[in-house]
């Protein structure tokens, strides 16, 4: 397929929907879930060319990346996702993080113990996000020849002494997840609050490389075959995107 012709299966719906999921969020606590994100043409070229030449190069030569989104991302968007989420969090609409997919999934507390909601698209916020996704998305396809064609996404909520131990994205050779990221959403994070994502050597077991703090903006860009990472315990609650962008199509239903 052309490259430049890729874009995301997982797309914003159109704007009678993306209306219906705000008001389905104001429904639930009583007030509007958008926190000074401008109202504006989202259909924007958001990622400069430059700067994903340096995505795919550091991509290329290390397999992972820690990046600051803060002046990349929409104005307002973090604030935006950061209250969606804690109306998710607050109003018990997230559900335990499990290991696995489909028949094989276990929520094992002893390895994470975080909470997720998968991403839709459904309000302003997410839609806007899903276009930086998309952009994303076509850049390392054309830079890097990865023959990505979907992501998908959801919002993690780690609690004080919540973790996530050790792991893989995807298992290698397996061809779906590819490219890792990870968006951190929490303000005024500091040193005494832990929750850091410690990055792993793919070659040396063991060997920490990276420590990214959760700060808002903050990012973790990585390889999800080949790098092995954990969050460490948050000793205050931590907000953050994952994002996985995959080679395979979408599952057809059953």
């Amino acid at each position: 397929m052309d490259s430049d012709s890729q874009s995301a299966v997982v797309i914003p719906l159109p704007e009678p929907r993306l209306e219906q999921g705000q008001g389905h969020l104001e429904q639930v606590v009583g007030e509007a879930p958008l926190t000074g994100l401008a109202s504006s043409n989202r259909h924007v070229d958001l990622i400069e060319p430059l700067w994903l030449d340096q995505l795919a190069d550091g991509l290329s030569d290390h397999a992972w990346l820690e990046l600051d989104l803060v002046n990349r991302l929409p104005a307002g968007l973090l604030p935006s996702l950061l209250n969606e989420v804690c109306i998710l969090d607050r109003t018990e609409a997230m559900n335990r993080g499990g290991i696995g997919r489909g028949a094989d999934l276990v929520k094992d507390r002893s390895v994470r113990r975080d909470k997720i909601a998968w991403l839709e698209g459904f309000t302003e916020p997410q839609a806007r996000l899903f276009d930086f996704l998309d952009q994303l998305m076509a850049g390392l396809n054309q830079r890097l020849f990865l023959g990505l064609k979907r992501y998908e996404a959801h919002y993690a909520t780690y609690q004080a002494g919540d973790f996530y131990k050790c792991h893989l994205d995807s298992f290698r050779g397996r061809a779906s997840r590819m490219i890792s990221l990870v968006l951190y959403l929490n303000d005024d994070w500091g040193l005494e609050d832990g929750g850091e994502l410690q990055v792993f050597s793919p070659q040396e077991e063991g060997r920490a490389i990276g420590l990214v703090r959760p700060e808002a903006g903050r990012a973790a860009l990585f390889l999800s075959e080949e790098i092995p990472h954990e969050v460490l315990p948050a000793r205050r609650t931590r907000y953050s995107i994952a994002c996985w962008f995959r080679q395979d199509e979408v599952p057809l239903p059953l």
